[in-house]
């Protein structure tokens, strides 16, 4: 009797699971302290108080809720997991299309504190979870991103793994809690076209299945092994151009390593335009608003689908709008969380600036998307002059990377931004930046629970 070939999630499983290197475990880190950044500065922000006010009626437990204490993991992972986008800086894979560390990290932590787990052993979990996500997300295809949120599909995978990876599930359990976080996965894009903050929701529901289906697999429930190439499964289901080779093609080193970091606070379709805006103005020096006749955006289709926003009106839709971030920069400069609330969007120089920009499709950038997100800037001044750049990547990206001091900054300054004092800030990712050789999660511990004090 010949045997059966393995599905794809068991033959994925046994791939997660091979060991950590400590060069994996560093990246972990930096995408640990860049997360938490991102989570802490939106403390400030409605849906930061609406969930901290619901998960204040809920029970006590052993995980930390940011600005809510110790709460049970599920509660934890309805504030953790859905604030790590809320300010759009979030880490971001691009062959993927979706961003990891929102719904990876906060499973891991999570699962981390309730099993005593050690530094490594966490930042492991986040290896593996970014894995999983990635792998399934670039095998989703570019059909799936057109109507699906992939970070909630393909985050669900991730979810389970980092929670599969501290529990110590073997290869056949993470294959069962891969088929179940996979039965009930994805998140619609309708959100994007009203102002609500939906697409937090779908990261903290794909963080807290994902938990729940690695939670299930240990107690001995099984899961459907063909989840991703059955006939009813999730390749048939929502993704029609899915590339099925992808989830286990061979790849020299763990794709952690492949993540792009976010500098700016705006949607990453806008940052190859934000960079060549930026480029193009270095030409000039200092030029007064006036100087400016026009500023022609060329940029990749689905840029100009997601970011094509001439008048927005909230902080969300000013953060995906090309025109408001080359408008900005025009008028203020180097891009700041500031530029993307209400008074800089109405601000009247800001406004004329917007309607001076236009946007086109540049077809080679479309056709190198989505390994490269790129853009052209041309500006066309008053004194005839003409200012042009390109960007094949942005700052961030692996071929552009951000060091490691301008990591650090980005997540204090978010941190801050957030209210949180900057010696407890200091102290919290003092304790993140020493993971790697750690011998407890108890530093961390200590400096999480500084932000309740």
């Amino acid at each position: 009797m010949t045997a059966r070939a393995p599905s794809l999630t068991e033959a994925l499983a046994v791939q997660l699971l091979r060991p950590v290197d400590t060069a994996a475990r560093q990246r972990a880190a930096a995408l640990v302290a860049d997360w938490l950044g991102c989570a802490l500065g939106a403390l400030r922000s409605p849906l930061a108080g609406q969930l901290t006010a619901l998960v204040a009626t809920l029970p006590g437990g052993e995980a930390t809720a940011l600005g809510a204490g110790r709460r049970d993991p599920a509660s934890a992972l309805l504030i953790n997991a859905a604030l790590g986008n809320v300010l759009e800086m979030d880490d971001v894979h691009r062959g993927a299309i979706l961003h990891a560390g929102p719904v990876v990290i906060p499973v891991a932590l999570a699962a981390a504190e309730s099993a005593d787990a050690t530094p490594q052993q966490f930042l492991d979990a986040v290896v593996r979870g970014y894995e999983a996500t990635i792998r399934i997300g670039r095998a989703l295809g570019r059909g799936h991103y057109r109507y699906w949120h992939p970070t909630s599909t393909a985050g669900a995978f991730g979810a389970t793994t980092a929670a599969s990876s501290i529990l110590g599930l073997d290869a056949n359990a993470l294959a069962d809690a891969l088929g179940t976080a996979g039965s009930r996965t994805g998140g619609l894009w309708q959100m994007r076209h009203e102002p609500v903050p939906t697409k937090s929701i779908h990261n903290a529901e794909a963080a807290r299945s994902g938990l729940l289906a690695a939670q299930l697999a240990a107690a001995g429930l099984r899961g459907p092994r063909r989840i991703l190439e059955g006939e009813q499964g999730l390749f048939a289901a929502t993704a029609p151009d899915a590339q099925p080779e992808m989830v286990l093609a061979d790849a020299p080193d763990w794709l952690i390593h492949t993540t792009s970091l976010k500098p700016w606070p705006a949607c990453r379709h806008a940052h190859p335009a934000i960079d060549a805006m930026r480029d193009a103005l270095r030409q000039a020096g200092g030029l007064p608003v006036e100087a400016f006749v026009s500023i022609h955006v060329s940029t990749y289709a689905e840029a100009l689908r997601f970011c094509d926003r001439p008048e927005p009106t909230t902080e969300l839709e000013a953060k995906f709008s090309l025109q408001h971030a080359v408008a900005a920069i025009a008028c203020l400069g180097r891009p700041e969380l500031a530029h993307y609330l209400s008074a800089t969007i109405q601000d009247p120089a800001v406004r004329a600036m917007r309607e001076r920009v236009t946007v086109s499709e540049d077809e080679a950038a479309s056709a190198r998307f989505p390994d490269h997100y790129g853009a052209t800037v041309t500006v066309a001044l008053a004194d005839g002059r003409r200012l042009h750049a390109s960007r094949v990547d942005a700052w961030g990206d692996p071929e552009c990377p951000m060091p490691e001091a301008a990591i650090a900054s980005k997540a204090l300054a978010l941190a801050e931004w957030g209210g949180v004092s900057k010696p407890v800030a200091t102290r919290l990712f003092d304790a993140v930046r020493e993971l790697p050789t750690a011998l407890s999660l108890q530093p961390l511990q200590a400096a999480l629970a500084g932000l309740d004090a």
